[in-house]
């Protein structure tokens, strides 16, 4: 299977070749051998440079769309359209299906033109789009792009009917549903089965001396960061053992020093930044002891399979896929979001009960062990193997000439 792969992620290249700062490609570029082929199309930066995750060749190759600037929230002005499908045409008769991520207007306009040509399309959807384009607006001023931003998700919604879909948690696999055409629930974990901890080792990590909380993610609205100095003041007041450590970057990592320095947290949290993910990233994992998650919005958390293939103990808000990926709370303690109270007491009492840190542990490291990369990556190469394939007669759905050209219709509609 040669696999034509499609999300908005941004590629750099040097003399050493192609790479993406997206942890998301490590997990990608782990599919072959269960493809011949992956074949990633996309922006290329114009400036020359290197970032963590490779392309390498020889089984996966980079198709250069075009280079734009985001012309909204949503992506890249209308125009740069026709340009980017004049980029990815002559591929279509070089793979043999696209695994298109969306909903957004490139992956909407290359899933059309793919099924208008009579290549087999897979959608992809890793979090609630509206919900994400709302919390990464510049100002109130853009406002306007939300309903485009409903009318692009239905969009894609609507092809999901006659499309094969994986999406990222149960929960948003579920608004994916109701077509003739089959869903899988899944996550994006890169977590290898030897990374998984042995529960003795887990298990032995002392609880007595400095206690240290781990959150991993971008430092934005949709994580919700400010949150974490409330709750390290609260556990710090009541138990100076606590600390805190950040690892990630983004927007609103300023304000949130700010907001540690005016608190007088300095010498209680430590930044990491930006930690590669893999071998250097699991290293932080396992020097801490519990882990927070305080997100507003979430599809299903890679970090969250991180945090428990570590043995750490996981507090987490009970938004999005979250609940599913913790069990409903058997291998995980949920909160509600925005509230630092429920967070410091469930801590807390993660901290006392020895019973309780063992159980959510030994559960943790179990779903860690059914969820890792290998596991994922066999599950998704099936499904598409099975139904998105150039050649598999009756598993794949078929699309009549009349579907489609609504569909483009829709599609040029949404983005208006």
């Amino acid at each position: 299977m040669r696999l034509g792969v499609y999300a908005d992620m941004r590629y750099r290249a040097d003399v050493n070749g192609v790479s993406s700062h997206h942890s998301f490609l490590r997990f990608l570029t782990a599919l072959p051998p269960r493809v011949e082929e992956l074949v990633f199309f996309g922006r290329p930066d114009p400036d020359p440079g290197r970032s963590p995750y490779d392309l390498a060749p020889p089984c996966v190759r980079f198709v250069p769309l075009l280079h734009y600037k985001r012309g909204t929230p949503l992506g890249p002005p209308p125009h740069s359209l026709g340009r980017v499908l004049a980029a990815f045409s002559p591929e279509l008769d070089r793979i043999d299906a696209l695994w298109a991520f969306g909903p957004d207007p490139v992956a909407l306009a290359l899933a059309l033109m793919a099924r208008r040509r009579g290549t087999p399309v897979a959608l992809g959807v890793r979090q609630d789009y509206p919900s994400y384009v709302r919390h990464h607006l510049p100002n109130k001023r853009w406002i306007w792009v939300l309903p485009v931003a409903h009318a692009l998700e239905r969009s894609f919604r609507a092809l999901a009917r006659s499309s094969p879909t994986i999406a990222v948690g149960e929960d948003l696999a579920a608004r994916y549903r109701g077509g003739r055409a089959p869903v899988l629930a899944t996550g994006f974990c890169t977590v290898s089965r030897s990374d998984v901890v042995s529960s003795e080792t887990a298990l032995a990590k002392p609880w007595a001396g400095e206690l240290r909380l781990l959150s991993v993610g971008r430092v934005d609205h949709e994580k919700n960061p400010l949150l974490l100095v409330d709750v390290i003041a609260g556990l710090h007041a009541r138990n100076p053992a606590w600390r805190l450590e950040v690892v990630g970057d983004g927007p609103l990592r300023p304000a949130l020093e700010e907001r540690i320095r005016a608190r007088r947290l300095d010498g209680v949290v430590k930044f990491h930044g930006r930690v590669p993910n893999g071998p250097r990233l699991w290293a932080v994992y396992r020097r801490c002891h519990a882990f927070l998650h305080t997100s507003l919005t979430e599809g299903l958390p890679h970090v969250v399979f991180e945090a428990q293939a570590a043995g750490l103990p996981l507090v987490a808000t009970a938004i999005g896929g979250v609940p599913a990926a913790l069990d409903g709370g058997r291998s995980g303690m949920l909160v509600p979001p925005k509230a630092a109270a429920p967070a410091i007491a469930a801590l807390e009492r993660l901290a006392a009960d020895g019973d309780l840190r063992q159980r959510l542990i030994e559960v943790g490291l179990a779903n860690a062990a059914s969820n890792t990369m290998e596991a994922q990556l066999d599950r998704i190469a099936t499904f598409l193997r099975e139904n998105a394939v150039r050649g598999e007669p009756a598993r794949r759905a078929t699309v009549s000439r009349a579907s489609v050209a609504k569909d483009a219709r829709g599609a040029r509609s949404s983005h208006r």
